[in-house]
């Protein structure tokens, strides 16, 4: 019976201690692993039990950013890094991925459903597409936005309507009207992010675009 129970109380001391300690552990990984490519905030990491953090699964994760950067590319993988983690709050003032910068970014996850949203301002579109002057949400809805945007290109001034919307997942931009049928661009897909809609609003000296996806 004494055996029994100092064995009980080993169990219980090494899983407090782990309750205390882990999720401190797990927000310092997870502070060192963005910190070389971002101005960390804060980090919180929650789980309980905490002993299943060295199985790297996360009740929840809440970071707060005050920038970061990333190459497009490495997007998908970052989301699929999120897989294990039940809730995930993120919030960046600053996100620079290519050549576009983004501004008061949200994201969250709640078991498999994501859901983020940024602002983006009509100078850094100029910034990433020199050839754009302006780009206006004209409306949103059923999933997809319709952006008009004004362009020049060799001393040619126009304005053009794109339709911004998601096809079995992915997400794709193409010129409204018939046109959109022959002409469009893929400009985001993962089989293990499935796109279900994009919408957008008018915002001061820009626009906002949210995105709702699942991952699979």
């Amino acid at each position: 019976m004494l055996v029994a129970l100092a064995i009980a109380a080993v169990v219980i001391v090494v899983i407090a201690a782990g309750q205390a300690l882990l999720p401190g552990v797990a927000a310092n990984d997870v502070r060192a692993r963005i910190e070389p490519d971002g101005q960390v905030l804060s980090v919180k990491v929650s789980a309980f039990p905490a002993l299943k953090l060295l199985w790297h699964n996360a009740d929840t994760v809440t970071v707060k950013l005050g920038s970061y950067r990333t190459r497009p590319s490495d997007l998908p993988s970052l989301l699929r890094e999120a897989k294990d983690v039940g809730t995930l709050n993120v919030s960046i003032e600053t996100l620079r991925s290519g050549q576009l910068t983004l501004h008061d970014v949200t994201f969250t996850k709640r078991g498999s459903e994501l859901v983020g949203s940024a602002r983006v301002e009509d100078a850094d579109l100029r910034a990433a597409l020199p050839v754009l002057e302006s780009v206006t949400p004209v409306s949103s809805g059923d999933g997809q936005l319709r952006l008009r945007g004004k362009g020049v290109a060799f001393g040619i001034s126009a304005t053009v309507t794109a339709v911004v919307t998601t096809n079995d997942g992915k997400v794709v931009v193409a010129p409204a009207g018939l046109l959109g049928d022959f002409v469009n661009a893929t400009v985001f897909d993962d089989p293990e992010v499935y796109v279900q809609s994009v919408t957008g609003a008018p915002a001061s000296g820009g626009l906002t675009v949210s995105v709702r996806a699942e991952l699979r």
